[in-house]
């Protein structure tokens, strides 16, 4: 009876299979060692296709629904393995279940940035990130193409290639689509919907086909949105001897309102008369400038690490305590100049002395030196 019941549990009587992941694209169903019983379940849920390999060769094809597996609905496998109609006997196969849902919030982004022509900047950087939602619309070519023979398979094993491909197709489009940089962002759909359509058939060579694309931001480097901002402030402000005027006669009404005693209110109400006439006549000749008297210059002062007395910032030894005033440095992360060793910032680049950066859109953890993210293509906070 023992050993009835060993023969008896190597027949596979139900085969299925329970995705419990959100990532999961192939799962092999396990039955190395083991034969499937004649007249066994099949159960395919929703968004699943099952598919029979037999010896390293595809056979049949299972759409969901539960199917009660015999010669009549399994013709492939019935005709490589040669059965008579009717045959009953277990038998060995490979069962693949190709998990067909949507796989969605897939990132791309712009490791590199896009080197572009613009008829109002010229040459241009261009960085961009956004996301992507694909599904295996082709079981079959995604098994040949993509799968082979492994027990199962993941978004991440495809997610490197995918990225580079739309980055590919979108530089492209960008190039071809000659929209002015600050006219971008009024084109998101129409470029979106574009680079979806360019994307189908690349994706379709491997059993993919796209669902969704989207472009969630195009940017230009710091450097030259914080010239856009000036160049507006500019245009803003409009005729800029006009604004200097208007400037110094608002400092010197507020010098004047200042309240003082005895010689010094007389010799404040004198300056700020005599400056009061000087801004009046340079509003009548804006070509005439009065040259600005120079500021005493001071020596810079520090505090001593030791007793806390200003001493000159150039002393190497406080003349109070008579110990040195030199501290020990340590590099930049981002420049490399010596700085004091503990400092959270450097004094000549800015940069936070930090081990790794956090970028602050996707969340991926980059490099110290990094000034763009590696994975959405963000600028990092220095």
């Amino acid at each position: 009876m023992g050993i009835f019941n060993f023969f008896k549990s190597q027949f596979i009587e139900v085969i299925e299979w329970t995705d419990q992941s959100s990532n999961t694209m192939v799962y092999r169903f396990p039955v190395q060692n083991n034969e499937i019983k004649m007249g066994a379940s099949l159960i395919v849920r929703e968004s699943q296709v099952a598919i029979f390999v037999n010896e390293g060769e595809i056979a049949d094809v299972f759409m969901p629904g539960n199917h009660v597996l015999y010669t009549q609905n399994m013709p492939v496998l019935t005709k490589l393995k040669s059965w008579k109609t009717g045959f009953n006997s277990p038998f060995k196969a490979e069962v693949y279940f190709v998990n067909t849902k949507q796989f969605i919030d897939q990132k791309w982004g712009t490791s590199n940035p896009i080197m572009m022509r613009d008829p109002e900047f010229g040459m241009i950087r261009l960085r961009g990130y956004g996301i992507y939602s694909y599904k295996v619309a082709d079981p079959v070519v995604f098994l040949k193409e993509l799968f082979g023979t492994n027990a199962s398979y993941d978004t991440s094993n495809i997610e490197s290639h995918l990225k580079k491909m739309i980055l590919s197709g979108l530089t492209d489009l960008f190039a071809e689509s000659q929209i002015p940089a600050l006219d971008l962002a009024m084109h998101y759909d129409e470029l979106s919907t574009e680079g979806k359509a360019k994307m189908q058939e690349r994706f379709a060579q491997f059993g993919f086909e796209i669902t969704s694309l989207y472009i969630e931001n195009l940017s230009l480097p710091k450097e030259v949105e914080q010239a856009m901002d000036k160049r507006t402030t500019m245009g803003v402000l409009g005729d800029m001897n006009t604004y200097t005027q208007y400037q110094a006669a608002e400092a010197i009404r507020e010098a004047a309102r200042n309240e003082g005693g005895g010689m010094a209110a007389t010799g404040a109400g004198i300056g700020a008369g005599a400056a009061i006439g000087n801004a009046m006549a340079g509003a009548f000749n804006a070509n005439q400038q009065q040259p600005a008297s120079p500021a005493p210059v001071e020596s810079a002062k520090i505090a001593c690490p030791h007793c806390q007395s200003q001493i000159r910032a150039t002393a190497k030894f406080c003349p109070e305590c008579g110990k040195t005033v030199q501290q020990k440095t340590v590099p930049c992360v981002n420049c490399k100049a010596e700085i004091k060793e503990g400092s959270k910032f450097c004094g000549d680049c800015g940069a936070k002395q930090v081990t790794e950066k956090k970028c602050e859109t996707c969340g991926a953890i980059n490099g110290p030196a990094a000034k763009f993210c590696g994975d959405c293509g963000e600028g990092l906070e220095g």
